[in-house]
């Protein structure tokens, strides 16, 4: 067994200072985004959901980011699921990208609902027909027995719907976390990392505030 205590992986970036930082939360994680994207890390906008469920045990799953604005962040997922399930009893919950190419990770807190029916569908019809399949044949996190089912599933709904347009299933569709917290962590020396704070106060309004690393 490697001796893992003993691994190390020393921050060179510059750090992140306060006057670096946009004047929301949004325009700082937009920022960011755009420069993961410009250095071409394996898939940016995957980040790890949060939920907790009514036994209080929380639970953790990579889901993919598909829309973001001043009004929250939107992915998709079968409405039949355990996060799903999670979320209808409890609509807190945390986000977290890890962007380690540029040692840079950015937590978000907040509260969690579905958008709209015709928002899911016209996202839906977007997408490639095998993942439109896909919706229809997963029954997400429900047992099955091999991997063969699902290929015979997913080769008679293809016959099913060889004619037309694939419908909008409807149990599927879109969530949006409305955050409430930010965090921008940005690597530093001697493990001394910069970690700000953008918290929504009362006034509705953003306060700005540095962590001790």
């Amino acid at each position: 067994m490697p001796d893992i205590s003993r691994m190390r992986q020393e921050y060179v970036s510059k750090g992140l200072h306060k006057e670096d930082l946009e004047e929301t939360p949004f325009k700082q994680f937009e920022k960011w985004f755009n420069q993961a994207l410009e250095a071409e890390l394996i898939e940016p906008n995957a980040f790890t959901l949060s939920t907790v469920g009514i036994d209080l045990k929380p639970t953790q799953r990579t889901v993919l980011l598909k829309m973001y604005d001043e009004n929250g962040f939107v992915f998709f997922s079968n409405y039949k699921s355990k996060k799903s399930q999670h979320i209808d009893k409890n609509p807190n919950v945390s986000a977290h990208f890890a962007w380690l190419g540029l040692e840079r990770q950015v937590r978000i807190e907040g509260k969690i609902s579905k958008i709209s029916k015709n928002a899911s569908m016209k996202y839906f019809l977007s997408r490639p027909k095998g993942s439109q399949l896909g919706a229809w044949v997963s029954h997400q996190s429900k047992v099955v027995n091999s991997r063969s089912i699902l290929e015979s599933n997913f080769d008679e709904m293809r016959k099913k719907f060889s004619k037309g347009e694939i419908p909008f299933p409807s149990f599927w569709g879109g969530y949006q976390i409305v955050p409430t917290y930010f965090e921008f962590w940005q690597g530093g020396l001697n493990r001394l990392h910069d970690r700000f704070v953008y918290e929504l106060n009362e006034n509705q309004e953003w306060n700005i505030y540095r962590l001790e690393p």
